[in-house]
């Protein structure tokens, strides 16, 4: 009896002859950065003589015991700024706050929660003056802005408020947005500054691995992403993508879950933003993406000020 090609293939099966398998594909190895050589110096030829690390260190107690300050002293930042601390200043880790190389530290937490958010500052050279917050009740209770005054500039240090699963804190952070920029505006009008810290959006396409599952979710909403470009045309620079406005896969933070960050499946929400006016003092802008000890990285800047 003559049988189809189908009826044949079945019957090879059932006499244990196996048919052919494709071969498994092979998952794809993901994509790393790879933070190249530092710049140290400006576009016109200015030594560097600044350097600014900001880390979002996910609960400054736990990322001590990590080692993150052995990181730290390697880097040997002038200014170390750090967010989402966590921690009432009275239960602060005697590691650092016995750290000599800084010995100018200043620190926010929220009023409310001493578990959460918060902000730190820490110096090799005082300031001229050192405030918290942004001068609004509503933001300021919760720890999370520390602006430091040098004679040529002002650092802002930010841990901007999350949107919130199911963006239930969107119209606040919306809200927020607009406060915080007209702030900066303010500061910007009396001299250059430098923002530094956990801005909670990853502006672009580029800033995110998966942006198509990701346009109805915190940090990567309509209303957040329109929220940093305002403040980019407001006058300031997104100073990583002011030099490297092409590069992929630099993230700064990676969720805990499904090996995020082994896969580099990320997003760049860390940011150093500058004053126009500060643009001839960038040098480079630096992802530290192989540091560990939070679910963020930290990011550097060079300035010749």
């Amino acid at each position: 009896m003559k049988r189809s090609k189908k009826e044949d293939a079945a019957a090879e099966g059932e006499n244990g002859a196996t048919k052919k398998a494709k071969p498994a594909k092979e998952p794809e190895a993901p994509i790393l950065y790879d933070d190249p050589p530092d710049k140290l110096s400006s576009k016109d030829g200015k030594d560097a003589n600044l350097k600014i690390t900001s880390w979002n260190v996910d609960g400054l107690r736990a990322w001590v015991k990590k080692k993150g300050l052995d990181w730290v002293r390697e880097e040997s930042p002038d200014i170390l700024c750090l967010q989402e601390t966590k921690c009432a200043e009275k239960d602060l880790p005697k590691d650092i706050t016995s750290m000599e190389e800084y010995p100018h530290k200043y620190w926010a937490t929220s009023e409310e929660n001493t578990g959460y958010s918060g902000v730190a500052m820490l110096c090799k050279n005082e300031p001229i003056k050192v405030t918290y917050g942004i001068g609004k009740e509503e933001h300021d209770k919760e720890g999370r802005v520390i602006t430091a005054e040098f004679p040529n500039y002002f650092l802002v240090t930010a841990y901007v408020p999350n949107a919130g699963k199911g963006l239930v804190r969107l119209d606040y952070r919306k809200t927020w947005d607009e406060d915080f920029k007209a702030y900066l505006s303010d500061l910007d009008k009396q001299k250059p500054l430098i923002l530094c810290g956990d801005l909670n959006v990853a502006h672009q396409e580029i800033d995110i691995k998966n942006p198509k599952g990701n346009k109805k979710n915190a940090g990567f909403t309509p209303e957040e992403r329109e929220g940093f470009s305002q403040l980019l045309e407001a006058g300031f620079v997104d100073s990583f993508r002011e030099l490297y406005p092409e590069q992929q896969y630099a993230y700064t933070f990676w969720t805990y879950m499904m090996n995020a960050r082994g896969k580099n499946v990320g997003w760049r929400l860390d940011y150093f933003v500058l004053s126009s006016a500060l643009l001839p003092n960038l040098c480079d802008s630096k992802i530290r993406s192989k540091a560990m000890g939070s679910d963020h990285c930290p990011i550097t800047l060079h300035l010749a000020i």
